[in-house]
């Protein structure tokens, strides 16, 4: 425990840096003379006369000798202030700054200030405790108890500095509660970063140079002053303590700011409002914190939100993101996460990005296990609804939609788009794949729409895939087609003895007790759902390794899931088709070029950006021989796999679309067997967006609350008149006139 020691009086303005941690030849100061820019003229001694006016108006200074000042200094501006060590004042004049409501004279009243560069015209009022600050030009602070930094300051970065044990060093354990995948922050970090580091840590040589990189992100050396850019405003607030913060940023009310760095900027300024408690992490740009929240041990990226008392502790939040009143802990979160409400709860999870938590949903530890429970695994567009609990460890393909329930088991969701419900009184659980695709093309439909319209980010270092057919979620089409198959042939072959062809147990398998392979069962099951549309839905249909339960998981509407899928993947290889011959004549071998080459099977969504699985090997394997030597170089490396993406989507789509088809090749005839396909498609999306939107407006308990329909129609609108039922028509009649024209091409 600290306790309480009397120092001389020179320890105000002389103790800094314990000398021991100097290189040789430099003083305390010299990392500070860095930081500062000097200002035009250079600094100044203050004249006698100055001096004497200072004294009239109350100031007080270690020594007078150590306090700068510029060519412009007006001594009326500054009143009751003690001074200790080397202070360099930027110019004061008769003016005064305006915040919003907040107007406030230049210059410096009420304050004790201890070794600081204080910017041109700033206004700085009732500040009771500055200390080792660079402070930006036009900054107003206002009643402020404490603002110190200390000179092994980090400002929320995993580094430790000259002389600090390695205990020191923050980190931050996402994904579950045991601390194993803890990751290294650094100013800068994005989603995909703190994926690479936690998601591989069975990679020891990755694991080590990713730890040497990121020491070697940040100076050790002990000496850095905290920043305040220019034209924040501070107002009203209690602790600050070794936080560095961008330009523009306006902080009111703060309770407690402790070891973090605020990126803000003119085009994108963060704030933090009344109460907020911050400590150990790191602000993205464009960020907004208000109403007590508490975020501990934390990364917030660009564009994001806390508000309304939320807790986010060991947690890693993606760019575009809000969350409010909640608590979430031990969380890797990727870009477009929403969670609004006081009553959902969000423990030890990977959530892929957007994603949407309901009410009452209680996703994490529980502790219902004998040790600190496993983790949670969700893929792109996870959302649990109302009152559902999930049990670690689970798993659950993209989009998967959680009904309202306690689910009691844990789970591997592997079909994506689906519903999934827990029928108590059946005792079962059922899954019914492809939900969105076959009965809410709104919200699915209006997915993509909404999760760019909500990117405001001007600062982009993470990529984002926000398309909802994408290489991540169609690989797991093409999976989920496969299980289909397995899992409808063995219904069948289970249920019937009869013999044929496609390599059903003939009587002597029976006799030998021999099964048939999977390759058996799949051909099977592909034949009844190409076909036999009765036959498929008089079947009971499990799913396999979905539940830890002994009891059994029925598959809901296969067929018609099945062809929903394959829609899915023709919708998703011929958009990318009319996007690549966008605007130009189509030439139709390029797509048979691509088609030659070899296919990339697994994709990772790294962060929001979805890698193929060599690419990952290979940028890996970059960084541990070193090729990749730094966070910058690695972000560089991001970019460049941007760049190709587009190609190796549609690489990935035409590879999908011939699956359907059955083929490895594409035909003149296919394709336009595929753009009419393609022509239904669009007809169904925009027919089924409005539809699903119309069932919600033609709910008669809806206009029970209304006098009349007149109200009805004031209150709730038209599904006719919604703007993205409008849009998802005119882009419709769009994408009809260049199917036409690519048709007339073939």
């Amino acid at each position: 425990m600290e306790r309480v020691t009397l120092l001389p009086p020179t320890a105000l303005s002389d103790g800094w840096i314990d000398p021991q941690y100097l290189p040789q030849g430099k003083d305390k100061y010299y990392i500070r003379n860095r930081q500062v820019t000097e200002p035009e003229g250079g600094w100044r001694h203050l004249r006698s006369d100055e001096i004497e006016r200072l004294v009239k108006n109350n100031n007080t200074a270690s020594s007078w000798d150590t306090v700068w000042v510029t060519d412009e200094f007006e001594p009326r501006m500054v009143k009751d202030n003690k001074f200790y060590g080397t202070v360099r004042i930027g110019r004061i004049s008769s003016g005064a700054l305006q915040f919003h409501d907040l107007r406030l004279p230049v210059g410096i009243t009420n304050s004790s200030i201890h070794s600081c560069d204080i910017g041109d015209n700033c206004a700085i009022h009732d500040v009771h405790y500055l200390s080792h600050y660079i402070i930006g030009a036009r900054c107003m602070l206002f009643n402020i108890q404490e603002m110190s930094t200390t000179d092994h300051a980090k400002f929320g970065n995993g580094i430790v500095k000259d002389g600090e044990p390695e205990e020191v060093r923050v980190r931050i354990e996402v994904m579950n509660e045991t601390g194993a995948r803890s990751v290294t922050p650094f100013d800068g970090m994005i989603a995909a970063d703190a994926y690479l580091c936690a998601k591989y840590v069975d990679n020891t040589p990755l694991q080590q140079r990713i730890a040497y990189i990121t020491q070697h992100t940040v100076d050790h050396h002990r000496g850095y002053y905290g920043e305040i850019g220019q034209g924040c405003v501070i107002k009203n607030s209690s602790i600050i303590k070794d936080v560095k913060i961008g330009t523009d940023c306006y902080i009111k009310g703060a309770s407690k700011l402790k070891n973090i760095t605020i990126n803000s900027s003119n085009e994108e300024p963060s704030q933090i409002g009344e109460n907020v408690i911050l400590v150990n992490g790191i602000v993205g740009y464009g960020c907004r914190i208000f109403y007590s929240c508490t975020a501990v041990k934390f990364i917030l990226g660009n564009n994001s939100n806390l508000k309304y008392g939320a807790r986010l502790i060991n947690s890693i939040m993606g760019d575009n993101s809000t969350i409010s009143c909640c608590e979430v802990l031990n969380n890797l979160i990727f870009p477009g996460h929403e969670q609004h409400h006081n009553n959902s709860f969000l423990i030890a999870s990977v959530i892929m990005g957007q994603s949407n938590m309901a009410a009452g949903a209680t996703i994490g530890s529980n502790h219902n296990s004998r040790s600190n429970d496993g983790e949670l695994v969700a893929g792109r567009g996870f959302w649990p609804g109302l009152c559902s609990s999930v049990k670690h460890s689970s798993r659950f393909a993209s989009f998967t939609l959680l009904a309202k329930g306690d689910y009691p088991a844990e789970l591997d969701i592997t079909l994506p788009f689906s519903l999934v419900s827990n029928n108590v009184s059946a005792d079962r659980l059922e899954v019914m794949p492809a939900y969105w695709w076959l009965y809410n093309m709104y919200t699915l439909a209006r997915n993509t729409w909404k999760y760019r319209t909500r990117d405001k980010r001007i600062t982009r270092v993470q990529h984002i895939e926000f398309d909802t057919f994408a290489p991540d979620t169609m690989q797991e089409v093409l999976e989920a087609r496969q299980l289909l198959e397995l899992w409808v042939g063995k219904a069948y072959m289970n249920e019937n003895n009869n013999e044929d062809n496609s390599g059903q147990r003939t009587g002597n398998d029976k006799e030998n007790n021999r099964q048939p392979s999977i390759v058996n069962y799949q051909v099977q099951g592909r034949r009844l759902l190409c076909g036999d549309r009765k036959a498929v839905d008089s079947l009971t249909i499990l799913g396999e390794g979905m539940e830890h339960s002994r009891r059994p998981v029925y598959i809901i509407k296969a067929y018609d899931a099945y062809h929903a899928y394959g829609d899915m993947l023709i919708h998703y290889a011929m958009s990318g088709v009319l996007t690549h011959f966008e605007g130009r004549k189509p030439q139709w071998e390029e797509l048979d070029e691509i088609l030659r080459a070899p296919i990339p099977h697994d994709w990772v969504n790294l962060g929001g950006q979805p890698v193929t699985a060599a690419d990952l090997a290979c940028l890996q394997q970059d960084i541990c021989n070193g090729t990749l030597d730094s966070w910058d170089a690695i972000h560089h490396r991001y970019d460049e796999l941007w760049q190709r993406y587009p190609t190796d989507k549609l690489h990935h789509a035409l590879h999908g679309l011939c699956s359907v088809f059955g083929t490895d090749t594409m035909t003149e005839d296919l394709w336009l067997q595929a753009l009419a396909h393609e022509e239904r498609i669009q007809r169904r999306i925009s027919e089924q967006v409005y539809l699903t939107r119309k069932k919600d407006h033609d709910n008669p308990f809806r206009a029970s609350t209304c006098r009349n329909a007149d109200e009805v129609v004031a209150v709730f609108g038209t599904a006719d008149d919604n703007s993205f039922v409008q849009s998802v028509r005119e882009e419709m009649l769009s994408r009809l006139h260049e199917i036409e024209r690519l048709r007339a091409s073939l």
